[in-house]
């Protein structure tokens, strides 16, 4: 019994938080969510070159790539000996100076949000805002049940529509800035670039990042 009560309590709140969003969401949002979907469902795959502003404000450069669903990599230029690499479920972080690894469920990052299949802003994802500029969109995104993991802004040109920048939000609000430039979309790419093999255990480990 208080099992169902706490799943019935749960489902009330999730439903509370979604009839909100949708109240404050006028029609040109809406309008523009079903947009972004849209294209956010077509773009499957993406190289591009990086600019990522730290939250301490160090600024770092490097080359992106994405699979959708749910694959994404970024090689750092040296001297960062930073690689990010999205791949079976995890978000893996390699620091070769340093020798460490630590990794995250994709589902707790609000990078993940980006790589899902058949994406839909709506239901378990929360638009929490909608703001334009001249030739500029941008929409801010949270999980509905665990909106503490923090959010994503996703920023685009508009006409035609076209993903340029987001800025991830930790659970803390510290921000992690990422602008795109010399975007090549469509194509293929090997998988294993988007697998983190340890090279203590695997000697040469990752063959993308010698």
């Amino acid at each position: 019994m208080k099992r169902r009560i706490l799943l019935a309590s749960a489902l009330s709140v999730f439903a509370r938080n979604a009839r909100a969003a949708d109240a404050v969401l006028g029609a040109q949002d809406r309008a523009d969510i079903a947009r972004i979907e849209n294209y956010l469902d077509g773009l499957r795959t993406l190289k591009a070159r990086f600019l990522q502003i730290a939250p301490d404000g160090s600024t770092s450069q490097g080359t992106t790539w994405m699979d959708r669903p749910g694959k994404m990599r970024f090689q750092y230029d040296p001297p960062s000996p930073l690689l990010l690499v999205a791949g079976h479920g995890l978000f893996v972080f390699y620091d070769r100076q340093l020798k460490q690894i630590s990794n995250l469920p994709l589902g707790q990052t609000p990078l993940g949000l980006l790589l899902r299949e058949n994406l839909r802003l709506s239901g378990d994802v929360t638009v929490s805002e909608v703001y334009r500029e001249p030739g500029e969109i941008q929409v801010s995104l949270t999980r509905t049940s665990s909106p503490g993991d923090g959010s994503i802004t996703l920023v685009f040109a508009d006409k035609p529509l076209a993903l340029r920048q987001w800025s991830v939000f930790d659970g803390q609000r510290q921000e992690t800035r990422v602008s795109l430039f010399e975007i090549q979309t469509g194509g293929s790419f090997d998988p294993d670039m988007f697998t983190f093999v340890d090279p203590k255990v695997v000697p040469g480990g990752d063959k993308y990042y010698q």
